[in-house]
């Protein structure tokens, strides 16, 4: 055989390998797409990753993952976030709630300083405080609802609601304000006389009483002179006689009874 029929020849081999690969790998590439097809993501998609979807607060998260601890991102909370706990699935009013106090049982001790409540303090899962500083990131960014829930030793359930809740930085003394027209509830309005008032600890006294009110009704709160509710009091089990220093919700039970159990937490509004 010639040297020209050889070259002919490992021309037509070299041809026909190309054409197998070019056939080859556009099959895979027909196969990639059709999987991509069958899982609703197309190759110019970008798949929604941890670090991608930052909930700004419990309002963010499916209601169907349950209650529970989450990490969020609120603004000007920084890259790292803070968890929190979330309730999902409270009867009646829906889900996305982000808790900042819970009392059940008394094994959490809130008769404390300034910085505990600017930091925060107990269990996520049990009894805490989330921290005033925390509640002050999450109140500046859209407005929130608060909805407050009680339950008495004898099983009574009571709860109330207000609009526009807010939480002021540090300088202000964490000054809270919400909407006092707003209240709905079973249980009477013994909050909205609170709004406007500045945060007192029993080391730092920012009432408008002559004496300290965070010592003497052993919280850290919103006094004026005094207080209409006091709900980081001392955990006492139902009535008591010492005056108005237990969980107290003056409108409904006055102050001297202490209630079981108290949740505090917020939602954007709808």
């Amino acid at each position: 055989m010639s040297d020209s029929y050889v070259l002919i020849f490992i021309n037509a081999i070299v041809v026909a390998l190309l054409a197998v690969y070019v056939y080859q790998n556009e099959r895979r590439m027909d196969e990639l797409s059709a999987k991509h097809d069958r899982t609703g993501i197309t190759p110019t998609e970008k798949t929604t990753t941890e670090e991608d979807n930052r909930p700004l607060d419990c309002g963010d998260i499916d209601i169907k993952r349950g209650s529970g601890v989450y990490k969020i991102y609120p603004e000007g909370s920084g890259q790292t976030g803070f968890n929190v706990y979330c309730d999902m699935d409270s009867e009646n009013v829906d889900g996305g709630w982000t808790v900042f106090q819970r009392r059940l049982n008394g094994e959490e001790y809130f008769f404390r300083g300034w910085r505990d409540y600017k930091e925060g303090f107990g269990t996520l899962q049990g009894e805490h405080w989330l921290g005033n500083a925390k509640l002050h990131i999450l109140t500046s960014q859209t407005k929130y609802e608060l909805l407050i829930r009680m339950k008495t030793f004898e099983n009574e359930n009571g709860y109330a609601r207000y609009s526009d809740f807010k939480l002021n930085d540090e300088a202000s003394k964490f000054k809270m304000t919400l909407s006092a027209s707003s209240f709905t509830g079973n249980v009477g309005d013994s909050f909205s006389y609170h709004s406007g008032k500045k945060f007192s600890t029993k080391d730092q006294d920012n009432d408008s009483f002559d004496g300290n009110c965070a010592l003497n009704h052993k919280s850290g709160w919103w006094y004026g002179s005094c207080h209409a509710s006091n709900l980081n009091g001392l955990y006492h089990a139902g009535n008591h006689t010492s005056y108005a220093d237990g969980v107290n919700w003056k409108s409904w039970k006055g102050y001297h009874y202490s209630l079981k159990e108290t949740t505090m937490m917020i939602r954007p509004l709808q």
